[in-house]
């Protein structure tokens, strides 16, 4: 089990060497490495621990690795979904009771399951949602009067947006609103929300955290100690803890982030100026690019665009689906952040926003060799 130093100080290296280093067992002689698979629901009295659904030592381990990554505490829940609707629990009431129920100000273009969450929760009266597009950072704003929190995803899924979360922070703060902030496509190696004025930072680590598409995990990160208490104590109630093979195989994927976001993102930086020169295509998003809307805000918040990248085929949907159904070593999958490149049409789902265009076609770059995978995709365009 990590030791209590390993998981409050930050140490003196690089988060490239912090992610290979935190989150071990204290170094004993003839002590394993790394924190063992504990497959126990139930532990003997007296000790720390004592039944799994509070945490576990693998538990605590992982949360001892990610959360200085942002800057905060880690918890650990059994989704990314079970994270977010920790955070929706936990979200400041509002004023009026039933009768006026909290404002949430969220970006109009969120991960599908958070959107049809917060709509439901509108549906049901338990929060007055206000959408906006979280890249003006005036209609955000505007928006703000009575809000009791702001929930920001940046860069947007799929249309990778860029807030400037700064700018948000501050006005949402001024108005007395808590800010959450999703930050799956920037990854922690690639934006700290936390440094740049969030109170709340949710991750689906099933994604680039993990990093090899065998494992579903969710992280919800603060640097409150009264908000942590309150998200360990929503995954207890809400029996949203982390599996023991779970919490193995994200801690696992994390000693191996910086090298495979570097990698990533390299290849998805050639591909997305190779994109932007095709003839049978319309729009390339990549906040990488200097065409790009986003890229400003990149520039000044984020360390790298990151490696997702959308684009919209010039042929609509018939043709980006084509797209997608073509490729050999791209996988048409729906997910993110893996060793292995993903692409799919996103309105293929019907839960999707409608607002997103018919002819998008969401990628995520993998590590597989930059020439190979542009190859395949090549090919694939020429289909279309």
């Amino acid at each position: 089990m990590p030791s209590e130093a390993d998981r409050n100080s930050q140490g003196p290296w690089h988060v490239d060497t912090e992610l290979v280093h935190r989150g071990r067992p204290p170094a004993i002689p003839g002590a394993p490495l790394n924190t063992p698979i504990e497959p126990a629901s139930t532990y003997h009295a007296g000790g720390e621990i004592e039944y799994a659904r509070d945490g576990t030592a693998g538990t605590l381990a992982l949360e001892a690795a990610a959360g200085p990554l942002e800057g905060g505490g880690a918890v650990a829940f059994a989704t990314g979904m079970a994270a977010a609707n920790a955070i929706m629990d936990i979200l400041p009431a509002g004023s009026g009771g039933r009768a006026n129920p909290p404002v949430v100000v969220a970006a109009r273009f969120t991960y599908t399951g958070v959107a049809l969450r917060l709509r439901e929760l509108a549906e049901r009266g338990a929060i007055l949602l206000r959408r906006v597009d979280i890249a003006d950072t005036d209609a955000v704003i505007a928006a703000l009067p009575e809000a009791t929190a702001v929930w920001i995803e940046s860069p947007t899924n799929p249309m990778l947006e860029v807030a400037d979360v700064p700018a948000l922070a501050a006005a949402a703060h001024a108005a007395g609103a808590i800010v959450v902030c999703d930050n799956p496509f920037a990854t922690p190696l690639g934006q700290q929300p936390l440094a740049l004025g969030a109170d709340i930072v949710l991750h689906s680590a099933t994604k680039a955290m993990g990093g090899h598409s065998d494992c579903m995990l969710g992280l919800a990160v603060t640097a409150d100690e009264e908000r942590l208490g309150q998200l360990r104590l929503r995954r207890t109630l809400m029996g949203a803890s982390p599996g023991a093979l779970e919490c193995y195989l994200v801690l696992r994927g994390l000693r191996t982030l910086a090298l495979r976001q570097a990698r990533s993102q390299a290849s998805a930086q050639v591909i997305a100026e190779r994109l932007a020169e095709h003839p049978v295509i319309a729009r390339v998003r990549y906040p990488g690019l200097e065409s790009d809307p986003g890229h400003a805000r990149c520039r000044a918040f984020m360390s790298g665009p990151g490696s997702m990248i959308s684009i919209e085929a010039l042929g609509g949907a018939q043709s980006a689906q084509r797209i997608a159904e073509s490729t050999r070593l791209w996988v048409h999958a729906t997910s993110l952040g893996g060793v292995e490149s993903l692409l799919e049409r996103r309105r293929r789902w019907d839960a999707e926003n409608p607002d997103v265009p018919d002819s998008l076609v969401r990628m995520s770059v993998g590590i597989e060799d930059v020439e190979d995978l542009w190859a395949d995709l090549a090919e694939a365009l020429s289909r279309a």
